[in-house]
């Protein structure tokens, strides 16, 4: 049971019995504020405008000032705000969200001015009347009819502070959307940029499809799954890691260029850029390369940068990135000569580079210390290079040790065609040419079996049917996936993924866990 406050249980008895229903049903707004602001912003007189009575705007009340017969309310809609004006300094100002209404007890009569005289703030509402201007110059509808929508039941917060805690506003993001409009502006932003990746692939031909999000064998990454099991079947499965490897499915079977928006889950730790739960961008295209989707990727980005910054430098954290192409190509090796002094024939040999990292690293645990050249470089890049990617970096030439689904660089056969896209620090996308040879894809799944034998939960399993699919011939293609909440990140200046996601993982609360009763029943018992 929910333990509700006895004193607000009194109150909807009371209003039930004067015969107020708290939570009616059938108003419908004409207009959002936005829409009025727009509508209005250049005129002075809106009873010169057809159209200005009979509007109908309806939202929360966020402020209520009373005096005598009389009251104003501003609240809080769907709209979003927009810059209609600029104040005397030439600054921008931004309406809509709120709308002003102004109640007279003449206007609406005296019951109903009683009623609205008795809302809380938090309070849903629905006002028809007419646009008009205060003797400020404030655009408000002014009151007809008015009622209540849905009464709030709890006390509403402080509206001056505003809700700050980090946890609490990811806790209850109901109420942080309706107190903080930067975080709507945010969750606007993100269906944005959702808008804006799958425009931009069916613009180019590609699919957007949908994969299993359970499955047998969880494949397409080096990570730890969730696991789940099915009653009916009698089986183990697993929440996704990846898509990667139904996608590719599609491309043996003729779907040529294919792209899903898709959750995948993770069951490792989680941090400021880390959720269990997250959403990526994966695409796939025949007869392309790694450096074709370099072009791509590129395009992208400055598109959307451009689309919903109007500029290619913006401010994130501490520092300004740079979106102006072309964005920076370099081997993993070569941005760890860059910043270590190592040098580039070092970076074939173990030893000089143990020995390096040793020296520099004097309490490291020599046991736990990598023993391939693959395996140090991977080491090397995120302890000395990683960092200092602000600006878009496009980081290729990764070892195939490190690289199990990627095809071998035909120069070089130890590394593979493979890119890793770093902003701000953070890698963002993950792509390369895909290994469609059936026999290397073999070996290689089995070099991760041993892998995970040895201990490493998060090594691939062997998928059987995915190398029988390769077997019926997959295309020369490349593939790619990105991180849709680390690019919100980018774009909102973000600095945690709690602040994009809209309601992320986090551990129960106490006191709601001791008042929710949860029972399972097994129905096929």
């Amino acid at each position: 049971m929910y333990d509700f406050d006895s004193a607000w249980l009194t109150k909807l008895e009371e209003m039930r019995a004067a015969g107020v229903n708290p939570y009616p049903n059938g108003m419908k707004p004409t207009h959002t504020s936005t829409e009025l602001h727009e509508l209005y912003k250049d005129v002075e007189d809106p009873s010169t405008v057809e159209g200005s009575t009979g509007v109908a705007v309806a939202g929360r009340v966020m402020f209520r000032n009373r005096f005598g017969k009389a009251m104003f309310l501003r609240i809080l809609d769907r709209g979003e705000p927009t810059v209609d004006t600029v104040d005397a300094e030439g600054n921008p100002s931004k309406k809509g969200g709120i709308i002003q209404v102004y109640l007279r007890k003449n206007e609406v009569g005296d019951e109903t001015f009683e009623q609205m005289k008795k809302l809380d703030i938090g309070d849903y509402v629905w006002i028809k009347g007419h646009v008009m201007r205060t003797r400020t110059g404030e655009l408000s509808v002014q009151a007809d009819e008015a009622m209540l929508a849905s009464k709030i039941m709890t006390t509403f917060p402080d509206r001056w502070h505003g809700l700050n805690d980090v946890e609490l506003r990811s806790r209850q993001r109901y109420v942080d959307l309706f107190m903080n409009e930067a975080t709507r502006r945010t969750f606007r932003m993100r269906s944005k940029v959702v808008r804006y990746l799958r425009d931009f692939f069916e613009d180019r031909d590609y699919i957007e499809v949908e994969t299993p999000m359970m499955q047998t064998i969880p494949g397409g990454a080096t990570a730890r799954p969730f696991v789940t099991h099915h009653n009916a079947l009698d089986m183990e499965l697993y929440l996704r890691i990846a898509p990667e490897l139904y996608l590719k499915r599609l491309l043996v079977g003729g779907m040529e260029r294919v792209f899903e928006i898709n959750r995948n889950f993770r069951n490792e730790g989680i941090s400021v850029r880390h959720n269990p739960e997250f959403t990526m961008l994966e695409f796939y295209q025949a007869w392309a390369t790694y450096e074709d989707l370099m072009d791509i990727t590129e395009e992208l980005f400055v598109g959307l940068v451009d689309k919903l910054h109007g500029q290619r430098k913006i401010p994130f954290a501490d520092f300004e990135i740079d979106f102006t192409p072309p964005f920076r190509r370099a081997d993993m090796d070569e941005l760890v000569v860059e910043h270590t002094p190592l040098q580039p024939e070092q970076m074939r040999d173990v030893n000089a580079m143990r020995a390096f990292y040793v020296a520099d690293n004097p309490g490291a645990d020599l046991d736990k210390l990598p023993t391939t050249v693959g395996k140090w470089w991977e080491l090397l890049f995120e302890e000395y290079a990683e960092h200092k990617l602000i600006n878009p970096t496009f980081v290729t030439g990764f070892p195939a040790e490190i690289s199990p689904l990627a095809r071998r660089n035909d120069e070089d056969p130890e590394r593979v065609d493979r890119f890793e896209l770093f902003c701000a620090t953070w890698e963002i996308a993950n792509a390369f040419s895909e290994l469609n040879d059936p026999v290397d894809q073999a070996a290689r799944f089995m070099a991760q079996v041993d892998a995970r034998e040895g201990g490493d939960d998060e090594a691939m399993y062997f998928d059987a049917d995915y190398i029988r699919a390769l077997t019926y011939g997959m295309p020369p293609a490349a593939g790619q996936g990105i991180g849709v909440d680390r690019l919100v990140m980018l774009l909102t200046g973000s600095q945690s993924i709690r602040e994009v996601i809209l309601f992320p993982t986090l551990r129960p609360e106490r006191k709601m866990a001791e008042q929710s009763v949860v029972e399972f029943e097994n129905k096929d018992a």
